[in-house]
């Protein structure tokens, strides 16, 4: 059985849906009342898209009435984790965000917790039962349709070792490594360089987790042209796009992204119920 938070995202399908009743009380906090039922069922997977932490405590609130009524093992499908991004300590003061919410979710002893293509290693090494759905397939499907010889691009180091495993995944495609700088006290992005002195006009596709802003691949973007490059795409597999799409449909031809964090216009979408 199924229980999808999000009615727009059934990524398992239209079929054994949980049904249930939602909403906000007059104060904000949010409540859920499950109206199926679940007499005699063991197991039932949650599934949600996190973009408000009013969307993480209707989550908190199902897996509690599940439990109350007496279900067993209660699975979490949570492609885009939360609070991921703030995976280490940077300055003084600062929570470690992506621990409080696994920690939070692993108080609640969930059987399973599956993540589609987490931030860092950090993300599955503080939730317990953590199942992760790498983006193996997502760039495969961004390669096919793209339907010709392009280069991976690496944005920074950070995501070179996803990176090569992509480009072993796709039998050895040659990858194109960047680097970046963050000031991490304003958080400005500074200091785009690409390790390769001439691409002769080679397309290229960046590959990346997230894209909020599109400051990393508008500031790597310019710095490719300078470097001859062909046709340049992008594939994030959590599209957030903060400030739009306007700036970053200057530089790319095609942008490719799952429907894990929300749908959007504008962008090429690769749905997960094809990739899990």
């Amino acid at each position: 059985m199924y229980l999808n938070l999000d009615n727009s995202f059934t990524p398992f399908g239209e079929e054994n849906n949980v049904f249930y009743t939602s909403f906000n009380f007059t104060g904000g906090e949010p409540h859920i009342k499950i109206d199926s039922d679940l007499k005699g069922i063991n197991e039932v997977t949650i599934t949600t898209r996190v973009t408000s932490f009013n969307d993480f405590g209707l989550l908190l609130c199902a897996i509690d009435a599940l439990k109350r009524i007496n279900v067993d093992k209660i699975n979490l499908f949570l492609p885009y984790f939360p609070g991921a991004r703030q995976d280490r300590l940077m300055n003084y003061g600062e929570p470690l965000t992506v621990k409080l919410y696994a920690d939070i979710l692993n108080n609640l002893k969930l059987s399973q917790v599956i993540v589609f293509d987490p931030h860092s290693e950090v993300t599955p090494a503080v939730i317990n039962n953590c199942k992760i759905i790498s983006n193996h397939l997502f760039i495969k499907e961004v390669f096919d349709r793209i339907a010709k010889e392009t280069l991976l691009v690496s944005p920074d180091g950070g995501a070179l070792k996803k990176i090569y495993k992509v480009s072993e995944f796709l039998g050895g495609i040659e990858v194109i490594e960047c680097s970046k700088k963050r000031n991490v006290k304003n958080g400005k992005l500074e200091g785009f360089k690409v390790y390769a002195e001439d691409l002769k006009g080679k397309d290229c596709i960046i590959v990346d987790d997230i894209c909020d802003g599109g400051g990393t691949f508008i500031g790597l973007a310019k710095e490719l042209k300078s470097k001859n490059v062909g046709n340049l795409y992008l594939a994030v597999s959590h599209g957030i796009f903060s400030k739009g799409l306007e700036d970053l449909n200057k530089y790319y031809e095609r942008i490719f992204v799952t429907n894990s964090f929300k749908d959007m216009d504008g962008v090429e979408l690769v749905n997960l119920k094809e990739l899990i």
